[in-house]
């Protein structure tokens, strides 16, 4: 061949960074199959590059017989003492064929392997260059949209960015510069697939990495995050190092630091929590800026029950759930909010309820009952409603105002006989109630 190959080569492999030994081998193979569609398919024919000449040379190997009965790959030991004077029977001979006369069709085929084998080649650096990068941050350029995704151009590759791992009300441009996280890479036939998010929660935590030295040097440790895209976050942090703050090292010199993933997450806001080996602690840090009274925690269910003021109510809960819902993302456990009088009047009810229960025995054994109705308030009015009286469940009290019985007054006036004839009232609940109902009177 007239054309030096080795200057093709090299220039090839600069403009799609291909290694030299992947576009000869497409050099080779293209050849071949050129020669095949020449001289045939049945010739044992096989191509090498000889990088001295700066070509591909072609070479059809026959076999030394006596009695000659394949042409193509067979020929008689005067034919191969002709190319190799020490030939004996059964040695195989080469020859070299001549390369410059290929016709249109066969050149047009080599020129289709080579490109197929390039492009194959250029697919297998892309993907074995991007296949261990998952979880890093990448930058690129907004190429395009398909059907609400975004392609992102990375330099050597494209990306996509889909509908559901961006972040709601964001919009881009084509040509704007944008930040992601590789979450997965695919081999597929058209190509590697790169998939990137900017919703994943590990955006956050790969933003503070890069804003926080602390972080990034393993003085502090991220221990959980947990994202609301575009709305609210939670981050917790540990130090490694007793003198070094992880609150503070992540916000920064007057809040620089973390300004500058809230601006990179387009004013999405973040807490940042101090992690606490122990649950009761940590949810307390979680659930900030609410003010907390007590934790009760079920480690079997993996619950956690928190007690908080009544006007802290709205702020532990947050704007729809936000603070409650982050915080038990956060801590992984499931948290239920309840407040201080409601635990309270909970706890009075569970109370009676025993009571009763207790009662219900003795009554079937004959002993007498008596329910503490010590938590009553005496000097209430009588036109209270009867849900004031500490002694009365909520199961009681349906059952007194399905009867009409509804203010303190009401049931005072009662006798005896006229309560156990109510409905689920037995005769030891009416004494009980006509007496709490008495004594709150005075």
């Amino acid at each position: 061949m007239n054309l030096d190959l080795n200057k093709v080569i090299e220039q090839v492999g600069k403009d799609k960074g291909i290694d030299k030994e992947h576009i000869v081998e497409a050099l080779e193979a293209a050849m071949l199959t050129a020669s095949r569609k020449k001289y045939g398919i049945k010739k044992d024919i096989e191509a090498q590059f000889n990088p001295e000449m700066g070509e591909v040379e072609l070479f059809q190997f026959k076999t030394v017989v006596e009695d000659v009965e394949d042409e193509d790959n067979e020929m008689t030991l005067a034919e191969g003492r002709v190319l190799d004077p020490d030939a004996e029977l059964g040695d195989s001979l080469g020859f070299k064929l001549p390369s410059s006369d290929f016709g249109r069709i066969a050149a047009q085929v080599a020129k289709q392997v080579i490109i197929q084998r390039v492009r194959d080649a250029e697919r297998d650096m892309i993907y074995n260059e991007y296949k261990d990068r998952k979880g890093e941050l990448l930058s690129g350029f907004v190429r395009r949209f398909e059907k609400g995704n975004l392609i992102v151009d990375l330099g050597k590759a494209e990306a996509v960015l889909p509908y559901k791992e961006q972040m709601p009300r964001e919009s881009y441009r084509m040509g704007d510069r944008i930040r992601c996280l590789v979450i997965d890479v695919k081999s597929e036939t058209k190509g590697p697939q790169i998939f990137l998010s900017r919703s994943n929660s590990q955006f956050m935590v790969k933003l503070f990495t890069m804003e926080v030295p602390e972080i990034y040097e393993g003085i502090v440790e991220v221990k959980g995050a947990a994202r609301e895209p575009g709305v609210r976050s939670k981050i917790a942090v540990q130090s490694n190092d007793s003198q070094v703050d992880p609150v503070g090292a992540c916000v920064g010199m007057k809040g620089s630091r973390v300004q500058s993933v809230v601006q990179e997450l387009r004013g999405e806001k973040i807490d940042i929590v101090a992690w606490n080996e122990d649950i009761a602690t940590y949810v307390c840090n979680a659930l900030s800026p609410a003010e907390i009274l007590r934790v009760i925690v079920d480690e079997g269910e993996r619950s956690i029950e928190v007690v908080v003021p009544d006007d802290q109510l709205s702020l532990a809960i947050g704007k729809r759930g936000q603070n409650v819902r982050l915080a038990a993302m956060l801590v992984g456990w499931k948290i239920d909010i309840t407040t201080e009088s409601t635990a309270d009047k909970v706890s009075l009810d569970d109370q009676l309820e025993e009571e009763l229960a207790a009662a219900r025995a003795n009554e079937a054994t004959g002993d007498a009952a008596e329910i503490d109705v010590s938590a009553s308030t005496p000097d209430a009015g009588g036109a209270e409603d009867i849900e004031v009286l500490k002694g009365v469940g909520g199961k009681t009290a349906g059952a007194l105002k399905e009867a009409g019985i509804t203010t303190v007054d009401q049931l005072a006036s009662k006798t005896l006989e006229e309560m156990v004839a109510l409905p689920g009232i037995g005769a030891k609940k009416a004494e009980t109630l006509l007496k709490v109902a008495k004594e709150h009177l005075g």
